[in-house]
């Protein structure tokens, strides 16, 4: 067992879930946080258990062929955003490719030569650095340093305090421009930011909202109160900033690490930005769920669409549908989509975005997917004289936390033809294919899609086929 503050040499022969490092010394696993495979890294053990520690990179002795000579972002090792910045790109495919594969096959249960039939390469951003990435929202944190100066930055990985940084290598470059804005009226005003341990003061956090096709801006300020003194004052100075849209505030007074609040107050313009992912127009309000890399969200919807194979004579539910982003897509190639969402603002917006497009053949529901389908079929079942409600496709893009059981027994009662998954939690999706798999499906597609570059986590877009008996 090793001791703690103990400094060792050790090989980095394979990376964690994390992204942290593995290596053993004398059998002994290290878990090393910024050294990737092929490192040969002086490490100090930090914390130390029975069969396994955690250790700080002190120095790379010997650097892997998939280590990038400097990072873009000066602060990748201080803050908790881009765990993978310091690899080379096609090793942070690599890397999600096999996290992708390796819980299917765990967790999953499928078999591995199923995969090498119909597991697809990642598909990645085109161009290695971080310079392509601009992600559309950006969430900076307000506190203060040591000193009592308000400052705006990001959690350190793993805890709460805060790495200044204005300038984050995902947002884009106008987000220093707000975010100096905010900070030099707060100053000049004494206005507090708020103090998580203490439940006092006032600016929480900063939602910046970005149109890549319109350039449109949005600024959502959270604040544990109800009004922001002199707020006047900072609406005249943010409106002077080129595509300005919409300015609001978001109320949250509760003590949990949950950004936004429930209620959004307009300060100035309209309550939305408008973005378009291929021909479909969206409207985006505050409190809406929307794809941050609008490069990749082109390519993951495109998949899932592809994956439907629709005619124009299917009957289609979208599950999770958020703001309408995955449904109206469908309704395109569909001849009925019907979308479900628990967040009615969400389903507002969805309504809203299929009439400022035209479409008509989409419907939308709120309430919990596990709730709204299985009462349909149950209904339906009821008024229509014992027959079975029936959907051709079914795409579902649920949480982290994935799909309940009982919903899964509904789509597999329903009889889609298709079952299209759309995923950010991969350990999750292969659990829930366990399930399916096991009660007539089969998996025919699987694509990861780097929907975030940088970081560990990975999108992944699957196909399931009803197997005929």
């Amino acid at each position: 067992m090793m001791q703690k503050n103990e400094i060792v040499k050790v090989k980095i022969e394979d990376i964690g879930v994390g992204g942290e490092g593995i290596g053993k010394v004398d059998g002994y696993t290290l878990f090393i946080k910024d050294a990737i495979i092929g490192d040969v890294v002086e490490a100090k053990v930090m914390k130390a258990k029975k069969n396994y520690g955690y250790a700080r990179l002190m120095n790379v002795l010997t650097p892997s062929k998939d280590r990038v000579e400097e990072p873009v972002c000066p602060m990748a090792r201080k803050c908790g955003g881009c765990q993978i910045q310091e690899m080379k790109y096609p090793a942070q495919l690599a890397f999600k490719e096999s996290k992708v594969r390796g819980n299917l096959e765990r967790i999953g249960e499928v078999p591995g030569e199923l995969l090498d039939q119909i597991m697809h390469p990642a598909v990645g951003m085109d161009g290695e650095g971080m310079q392509p990435m601009k992600w559309i929202d950006d969430w900076p944190v307000i506190g203060t340093d040591k000193d009592g100066r308000v400052i705006a930055g990001f959690y350190a990985g793993r805890t709460h305090s805060i790495i200044e940084n204005t300038d984050c290598a995902l947002g884009v470059e106008v987000n220093e421009e707000i975010l100096n804005c905010i900070l030099d009226f707060m100053e000049e005003f004494k206005i507090p930011a708020y103090d998580e341990v203490k439940h006092k003061g006032l600016v929480r956090h900063v939602l910046l909202r970005y149109g890549f096709k319109t350039d449109e801006i949005m600024v959502c300020l959270v604040i544990n109160g109800k009004t922001i003194p002199h707020c006047h004052d900072l609406v005249g100075r943010l409106r002077q900033i080129p595509g300005m849209t919409s300015i609001t505030l978001s109320t949250n007074t509760a003590k949990t690490n949950v950004i936004m609040g429930d209620t959004i107050r307009l300060l100035w313009g309209q309550e939305f930005i408008t973005d378009y992912i291929g021909e479909i127009k969206y409207q985006i309000s505050p409190l809406s769920f929307y794809q941050v890399n609008p490069v990749q969200t082109e390519k993951l919807y495109g998949l899932a669409l592809d994956y439907a194979g629709l005619t124009g004579n299917e009957a289609v539910w979208d599950l999770y549908c958020g703001i309408g982003t995955i449904s109206l897509f469908l309704a395109k190639k569909a001849k009925q989509v019907y979308g479900v969402e628990i967040v009615p603002q969400a389903i507002d917006d969805a309504k809203n975005n299929a009439k400022i497009n035209d479409i008509t053949n989409a419907e939308f529901y709120v309430g919990k997917a596990e709730e709204v389908l299985p009462e349909y079929y149950k209904e339906y079942e009821k008024t229509h004289n014992g027959e079975t409600a029936h959907a051709d496709v079914i795409v579902v893009d649920p949480p982290r936390k994935g799909c309940e059981e009982s919903l899964l027994q509904t789509i597999v009662d329903m009889q889609p033809e298709k079952v299209v998954y759309v995923s950010c939690d991969s350990a999750t999706l292969a659990r829930d294919v366990k399930f399916l798999r096991a009660n007539g499906y089969e998996l025919k597609d699987v694509t990861p899609v780097d929907q975030f570059p940088h970081t560990v986590h990975v999108e992944v877009v699957c196909c399931l086929h009803r197997v005929n008996s």
